[in-house]
């Protein structure tokens, strides 16, 4: 697909200590995953389902699909 890549936002929940992504540009997309990589596999398989399944590409769509993961993590640490 040559158009812009899809873009998808993660941050870490400290609270849940989990990464949580979501997308304006992929309708539904809502998940999490313990480690980044964990993650990214995740987004894998659900971007081109998701898409599929909201009619933004064709159901035999064969052509490959880019995705931008844009992420924020913050930490606060003791000063010695």
């Amino acid at each position: 697909m040559s158009a812009q890549p899809f873009q998808v936002n993660a941050f870490w929940d400290a609270d849940a200590a989990v990464w949580v992504a979501n997308s304006e540009n992929v309708p539904g997309l809502v998940t999490e995953a313990k480690f980044f990589d964990e993650l990214q596999q995740k987004l894998r398989s659900m971007i081109p389902e998701l898409l599929m399944l909201n009619q933004v590409i064709p159901e035999n769509y064969k052509d490959s699909i880019s995705f931008e993961l844009i992420s924020h993590a913050q930490e606060t640490v003791e000063v010695a």
